[in-house]
């Protein structure tokens, strides 16, 4: 967030004095990495202490935290160290406060150094595991949650560990070869001739249909369990040497990035130490333009997680990847997939991006527990789908805009460049020439932005007033305030949320929900983040350049509340309509982060609620009725509580038997939920007139609209959001019988 930038200045002006001591000609050379490292705790530690919005105390309490969580990070899977290092580890539990504040490296040495060593030894362990094959027939299982598995007592213990884990892999990939070949050996010479399925001893059962078919062998040279067993032991083989590679390839300073992130998370999970890399991506995906996939990926233990596809970039439009997909492995075109469970993240996304026109594939685990295999052509991902846009739809002789905004977004070193409020006030001048009846703004997975921005729109639909309250540390709350008096629209408003909306789009919802100026609809709660946070360069403090790039802290320096007094953080925004999604049950907001700031309230704002809107309650009361009765809502909601369930499915079966019919057993759960991706609402959705004009001479973005609009015909949320500003109109609605266009042939009054 860059409002407020007078108390980042101010927070720079104290720093800078108060580490004047620091501002020396450094005497050691650039590769001297502990004194270097000395600095940077003590350059993270105060400017902490002094620019936090809350720092922590740095007591016994701070040190098991610290502790904890770099422990876990270090070995989240417990497929590294032993019972024995962790009972060594653990006498610096409580004095990690002390070795900070004195700059003393004992225990970030003690811990790099035996993880070099058992990384060392865990090569061997895969290398023996892989050399002979799995014996898939005997009864046992393996328990993924690595959260409750102790540290293995002793090697042996590590050694089968490691086993029990990799022919889980294997496993996996071969009944996936198995399933492959199975369906490649099915032939049809018009005599329906079946595929010789392939038993579990590697025997095949051959299908003579007649005299002019061959066996299926013969024909597509199907390979045997043994061949295929085989390969998918050196696969892995392959995948863990790529593995470990990588590993050998990271240096001290990415472990000391992690033991320096350890001490900041536990001021708050959005205060966050960027290595030079780091910051460099950070600035990178700010820029501009991506070549890619058009996905961000995010880390959850040893798996790699799709957090959001960016509108109009490949994954978006090929609508096979969603958000919430675990990506497993990772194949160029042709080529052998290489697994990526347990690689670093950035060495994930080097895999997955590449150049334009180029094919990658990705196998994932999707959100109900089954296995895709997703082909995605790379291409330029452009910034233009970041803006806003909005949409024609008619509803029962009546028009309805839906504007879309994925971010607030603003330029900060161009003011007369493109903001988000000045082009949410350009859409909605848009939509009313074009005569609409309501509003439907959709900020579902808006993870903010510019909150002088959420001001601009907000004050677009009120006639003047307060918009939000901001609170620094130690300071007076600062109200922004919407002062232009006039209303680009007073007709139905709705506002879209989802759990994904986040900070800047929980201001907005929470401004419009306080004025009752129009109806929230969406996931029972918003995200929950309502802290600021700043970045601060590190390498300013220090004169010399020869300590090399310090990199940056991002840590949080203010929250920020709606008008009402109430914080957004933990809570976010509660629905007025809540409709059930299908991630409704799982553990993915600001509450269920570790280290995340409270909840708290300050006085009120004075404003006025909205008054002219005199159907109000009674379209809320009727949104509610139709998703009770609704049959699609009610599958989704089954789906939801399905997918919760399968969240703390950890024990898998060895057995390739039990292993296959498990899996079975899922894919034939999920097509109850097939009917899902196939809804449509049959609503006709259409570009603004200037837009069609800009579509006729550009085929990219031609294409990218009829893919919104076709996204839009099968959401059922938008459906409701219709349906919710249809019951806030103050005009006759004329049915069918009157309008051929329309259902109905009554006459409805609202």
């Amino acid at each position: 967030m860059n409002f407020m930038k007078k108390n980042y200045k101010l927070l720079l002006v104290v720093t800078i004095v108060s580490l004047s001591l620091l501002a020396f000609k450094s005497n050691f050379s650039t590769t001297s990495d502990p004194e270097k490292d000395k600095l940077l705790i003590e350059l993270l530690t105060f400017v902490l202490e002094k620019g936090h919005y809350s720092p922590v105390t740095m007591d016994d309490e701070f040190s098991k935290g610290v502790y904890k969580d770099y422990i876990e990070a270090l070995d989240p899977s417990k497929r590294f160290f032993l019972q024995a290092d962790i009972d060594e580890f653990s006498k610096y539990e409580l004095e990690l406060d002390d070795q900070i504040q004195n700059k003393d490296l004992t225990f970030f040495d003690l811990t790099y150094t035996r993880l070099m060593q058992r990384m060392k030894e865990s090569k061997s362990i895969y290398k023996v595991v892989l050399s002979t094959p799995f014996d898939y027939k005997v009864d046992e299982s393996f328990n993924t949650d690595y959260d409750k598995m102790p540290y293995a007592e002793n090697a042996s213990q590590l050694n089968e560990r490691w086993r029990k884990q990799i022919k889980l892999s294997t496993l996996s990939s071969l009944v996936d070869r198995l399933e492959i070949q199975e369906s490649n050996g099915k032939i049809d010479k018009g005599l329906k001739a079946a595929a010789a399925p392939i038993n579990t001893d590697g025997s095949l059962q051959e299908v003579d249909a007649q005299a002019n078919t061959t066996t299926v062998n013969e024909k597509v040279n199907l390979k045997t369990f043994e061949e295929l067993e085989k390969e998918t032991r050196e696969s892995s083989l392959k995948s863990l040497d790529e593995y470990f590679g990588f590993i050998k390839d990271l240096t001290r300073n990415d472990y000391f990035s992690v033991y320096l992130n350890s001490i900041t998370a536990s001021f708050d999970p959005h205060t966050n130490y960027l290595a030079p890399e780091d910051k460099e991506r950070f600035d990178v995906s700010i820029s501009g333009t991506l070549e890619g996939i058009g996905a961000r990926l995010q880390k959850k233990n040893d798996y790699t997680e799709i957090s959001e596809l960016i509108s109009g970039g490949p994954a978006w439009r090929g609508k096979q990847l969603e958000a919430g997909d675990i990506v497993i492995k990772v194949a160029q075109g042709d080529q052998e997939p290489i697994d990526v469970v347990g690689m670093r993240l950035d060495d994930v996304v080097k895999k997955i991006k590449g150049t334009k026109g180029t094919e990658v594939r990705l196998t994932v685990k999707k959100v109900d527990g089954t296995i895709k295999v997703i082909s995605i052509i790379r291409d330029i991902v452009e910034i233009e789908e970041t803006y806003a846009k909005s949409s024609i739809v008619e509803k029962n002789g009546l028009k309805y805009g839906v504007i879309y905004l994925p971010k607030f977004y603003i330029n900060f070193e161009n003011r007369d460049g493109r903001d988000a409020g000045k082009d949410i006030a350009l859409e909605v001048s848009r939509l009313k020439k074009e005569g609409i009846d309501g509003i439907v703004l959709d900020v579902r997975d808006d993870g903010g932005g510019s909150l002088s921005t959420v001001v601009d729109i907000a004050g677009l639909f009120i006639e003047e007033g307060p918009i939000v309250q901001i609170k620094s540390a130690g300071k007076r709350k600062e109200v922004l305030y919407d002062r232009d008096k006039k209303i680009e629209w007073d007709g139905p408003l709705v506002i879209m949320v989802n759990s994904f909306s986040a900070s800047a789009s929980e201001i907005l919802a929470a401004a419009i929900q306080d004025y009752k100026r129009g109806i929230i609809i969406g996931s029972k709660q918003t995200y929950g983040k309502g802290t600021v946070q700043n970045v601060i360069d590190l390498n300013q403090f220090v004169r010399s350049s020869s300590v090399g790039d310090l990199g940056a802290l991002k840590t949080t320096t203010q929250k920020f509340y709606r008008i009402n007094g109430g914080s957004t953080q933990l809570e976010g925004v509660s629905s007025d309509v809540v409709m059930p999604d299908r991630y409704a049950y799982l553990k993915m907001g600001e509450r269920d982060v570790n280290n995340a700031m409270p909840w708290d309230k300050i006085d009120p704002a004075q404003y006025g609620v909205w008054t002219n809107n005199k159907n109000f309650n009674r379209a809320i009361t009727n949104s509610q009725n139709r998703i009770s009765q609704n049959a699609q809502f009610q599958l989704v909601e089954d789906n939801a509580k399905w997918i919760d369930s399968r969240s703390n499915d950890y024990v898998y079966s060895l057995n390739i038997d039990k292993f296959k019919l498990a899996q079975k057993q899922i894919e034939e759960k999920a097509k109850k939920f097939k009917p899902l991706q196939n809804y449509k609402n049959n609503f006709k959705f259409t570009s603004l007139p200037y837009e069609k004009e800009a579509m006729d001479k550009d085929i990219t973005l031609k294409e990218k609209r009829e893919r919104w609009h076709d996204q839009l015909s099968k959401d059922i949320y938008v459906e409701e959001a219709l349906n919710v500003l249809e019951d806030l109109q103050s005009k006759v609605i004329i049915k069918k019988s009157i309008a051929p266009k329309l259902k109905s042939n009554t006459l409805v009054k609202s």
